[in-house]
């Protein structure tokens, strides 16, 4: 049973608790390119020779268009047998996945084109972003805190009451993660026809937001 001294002790606090949103639309200035060189055949030593001749060409290209050493590497090697039932024979299917970073959208086409000449068979996907990201979360996270007491100060505008300090303070934001343009697979038939200059690029802008929960004290 509560006593007396205790009903006393617990003091009601006028507050409100709101939501807010804060959101920066950004152009993208760089792109992460993840490209797959898949090699299939019936010998095991053959199939993972020939991937590595591919992709030691791949990486020739990518020196040579000068990209910093650190924008790119190899992200998963792979080497497994394929058995076929119907058949009662075992072939094997070598694969290894680079990823690469493009810090200026211009050269884009100019790698692409050189990774499928080279050997890339399996475009996985094209990721763009901002190299500012961080300074962009922050701008998205004060105007959430804003538009929280913007709305805060609507409730009680009414009231005739006043917004006073925050009590509590939750983050609700989700990891930022752009969308990927999704590409199918390029053969290098597909690209040899293509002789003149062109723009395949549409980068569009990305999202970065923000999500809050605050509760304000009431004056």
């Amino acid at each position: 049973m509560m006593t007396t001294l205790q009903a006393q002790e617990i003091k009601q606090v006028a507050q409100i608790s709101v939501n807010g949103v804060g959101e920066v639309k950004v152009v993208p200035d760089q792109a992460t390119i993840s490209a797959t060189v898949e090699t299939k055949g019936v010998n095991a030593k053959e199939v993972k020779k020939i991937n590595d001749t591919q992709v030691e060409a791949v990486l020739k290209m990518i020196k040579k268009m000068n990209l910093a050493p650190t924008d790119y590497k190899t992200q998963r090697v792979a080497l497994n047998p394929q058995y076929d039932y119907e058949k009662k024979k075992t072939s094997y299917n070598a694969t290894q996945t680079l990823e690469i970073i493009v810090r200026d959208l211009s050269k884009y086409d100019e790698l692409m084109d050189g990774l499928v000449s080279q050997g890339i068979n399996k475009i996985n996907n094209v990721e763009f972003q901002s190299s500012s990201l961080s300074k962009y979360e922050s701008e998205a996270r004060k105007l959430a805190m804003k538009d929280a007491k913007m709305k805060a100060e609507d409730y009680v505008s009414v009231l005739g009451q006043k917004v006073g300090r925050a009590l509590t303070i939750s983050d609700n934001s989700q990891n930022y993660r752009p969308q990927p343009v999704v590409y199918a697979r390029m053969m290098k038939t597909e690209m040899s026809d293509m002789a003149t200059p062109r723009e395949t690029v549409a980068a569009g802008e990305i999202k970065i937001t923000a999500n809050v929960s605050v509760s304000f004290l009431l004056e």
